[in-house]
């Protein structure tokens, strides 16, 4: 969601920044600029509504060219998305500004600044903040001096960097509830909301936290505390190389991200158990911690909070150990009353989702008595704040819809839930069968792939739709509610998620000969219920999916189609069943012509409020 790269270097930036642009995509976006300062101290801008491809070719017919610029993908918030609103925003053709989050005050900063002869030229909250910066400017201050004093009218969150043409080789940045990270070079600094956008210049990066304010140029840099005090950050050196994501004979990242599953499960699997299974994969001081555990709260958005879900199943049955799980941005604003002895677990694919980041930041001190988080990225927000870690080893993940981030995370609750268990409700033989379920994990999941062409003849039947229910029994119900968004991410198909339980109190009215029933149907104790609840589907012209165990006893016949799912442990069939729906997902969006990487109106990943 938004993406920043910012430049201050000897050499010319304009490709840097169009690069650090690209590598930024997937995040989601709605359009991109750009604006340099030429040798001339003259401001340079191009901005365009769309994908950085349409800000490429601006770049191509009229060339800017200049060592000191910043850049943007917007992900509009307020106002539509157009060229106008696209960032940067400038002010008296002499600063220009980039901006991620939301500033809350924005209304009134607006009056403020029209009454003082300023003009809005887009719906933006950003362009109360390039107005406020030049005021400060006109002045007489320096650019630094402008945005300390600006920061000091701002409401909400953010991510700056702005540059002057009468600094014309400097760039200030701030954050505050948005991330930045600045990429040291020699002889050049530069600036990003993610240190991919920066991976091609350098591979030293210093990640500023909440308050700091930078000032670089290609010789000098400074990063200052929120209380105004210069302040050592330090260097974090990457010595990986870096990613090259490529599609190869794939048509869309999605479906490729999908087919990696089982390499991202089994070196997931290597970095959590390898040679012995033990707490140190979740870090220095997890077997303090977890000796210590009575009770789990476990806080995540989206997709990550249909982990959590299942995690819940598998924490209560498997370990003993009782299990909250809440949506992030709802916990973080309501009155809680914790258990002693409480695990608080943050869930996030990017490590920087804003909603769940603020959920840890509000807990009290004394709240929880440790912190722990599940996240894909390294030296993400989440991952710097939490006293343990584990990181998945899903590798880049480009499409929105999240694929094998998920099954990776629910693979390292897994693990959480083993290493709990032994403590209190596992011995260590249903230990020792967890594991060894655990490494043919990779092997279910490939088999489920291999269902793959059942599949795409299966989807067929959701073209015409508008509308499909999900259901689902036990563990298998969070299932059914990720089968449901995945649905509806990328096919735009309303599709909903009811425990089949439920069925009768209300879900059942929809039920039609429009309206497809997906059912997740293992063979498990709840089978011959679900299969009532099935039945109850059917009688009332309902079309049924089943998605069934090999030998749960279910065949095709007329309105009921069946797809035979592996014969695996009860444990991993969360996973193995969500590998399924996944492909479903990804069939009907592609025969339906949507946008299946880059879904409308969503973004990778989720840094505002």
């Amino acid at each position: 969601m938004c993406g920043i790269v910012a430049a201050a270097a000897r050499r010319e930036v304009s490709e840097i920044l169009l690069e650090g642009l690209r590598r930024l995509e997937y995040r989601g976006y709605d359009s991109a600029g750009m604006a340099l300062i030429d040798n001339e101290q003259n401001l340079q801008l191009h901005k365009r509504q769309g994908k950085v491809a349409e800000l490429e070719k601006a770049q191509a017919l009229q060339p800017y060219f200049g060592c000191t610029g910043v850049a943007h993908t917007r992900w509009a918030t307020h106002g539509e998305p157009s060229g106008a609103n696209a960032h940067p925003h400038i002010s008296g053709q002499r600063v220009a500004l980039v901006h991620n989050g939301i500033i809350e005050n924005h209304e009134s900063l607006r009056r403020e600044l029209s009454e003082q002869g300023y003009a809005f030229s887009s719906g933006t909250d950003t362009e109360v903040i390039v107005h406020l910066l030049h005021r400060q400017l006109a002045d007489g201050h320096t650019l630094l001096q402008a945005m300390r004093a600006t920061l000091l009218r701002l409401e909400g969150a953010y991510a700056l960097a702005a540059v002057d043409v009468e600094h014309p080789d400097e760039v200030v940045a701030a954050r505050q509830g948005s991330p930045l990270v600045i990429g040291v070079g020699i002889g050049e600094n530069f600036l990003a909301s993610d240190q991919m956008a920066l991976r091609q210049v350098t591979d030293r990066f210093i990640y500023l936290e909440e308050g700091d304010l930078v000032k670089m140029s290609p010789a000098t840099l400074q990063v200052y505390a929120a209380d105004g005090s210069p302040v050592e950050r330090a260097i974090t050196s990457i010595d990986e190389a870096v990613e090259v994501v490529e599609l190869g004979h794939f048509d869309h990242y999605m479906i490729k991200e999908i087919y990696e599953q089982p390499r991202a499960l089994a070196a997931t699997l290597k970095s959590g158990i390898g040679e012995s299974f033990s707490d140190a994969c979740f870090g220095a001081g997890a077997a303090a911690v977890f000796d210590r555990v009575q009770h789990v709260q476990i806080v995540a958005c989206g997709t990550s909070y249909h982990a959590g879900l299942v995690a819940r199943y598998w924490l209560e049955e498997l370990a003993g150990v009782s299990c909250q799980v809440e949506v992030a941005s709802e916990f973080r604003y309501r009155k809680r009353v914790q258990h002693e002895g409480t695990l608080l677990v943050a869930i996030s694919q990017s490590g920087e989702t804003a909603d769940t980041l603020a959920a840890l930041r509000n807990a009290a001190p004394d709240e929880f008595l440790g912190s722990l988080v599940i996240s894909n990225v390294d030296n993400s927000s989440l991952v710097r704040e939490c006293d343990l870690v584990f990181l998945t080893r899903a590798g880049a993940e480009i499409g929105v819809a999240s694929t094998k981030a998920f099954t990776t995370q629910l693979l390292a609750l897994l693990m959480l839930t083993a290493l709990l268990g032994r403590r209190r409700a596992m011995s260590e033989e249903q230990l020792q069968g967890v594991v060894e379920a655990l490494h043919q994990l990779p092997e279910y999941v490939q088999q489920a792939l291999e269902l793959d062409p059942a599949i795409q003849k299966l989807s067929e039947a959701f073209i015409p739709k508008r509308h499909a229910l999900f259901l689902g029994r036990g563990i298998q119900y969070p299932v059914a509610m990720e089968g449901a968004l995945k649905l509806k991410e990328i096919s735009y198909i309303h599709a909903e998620a009811y425990p089949a339980g439920e069925l009768k109190h209300g879900p059942l009215a929809l039920v039609d000969d429009d309206m497809p029933v997906v059912a997740v149907a293992p063979n498990d104790e709840l089978l011959e219920k679900l299969k009532s609840n099935l039945e109850e589907v059917r009688s009332r012209g309902g079309e049924l999916f089943v998605f069934a165990d090999r030998a749960a006893g279910f065949v095709n016949e007329p309105r009921v189609r069946v797809l035979s799912m592996p014969h695996c442990p009860e444990i991993l069939k969360p996973i193995v069943y969500t590998v399924a729906l996944q492909l479903l997902s990804y069939h009907v969006a592609v025969q339906k012509g949507t946008d299946v990487d880059k879904p409308r109106n969503l973004a990778k990943s989720v840094t505002v409020e």
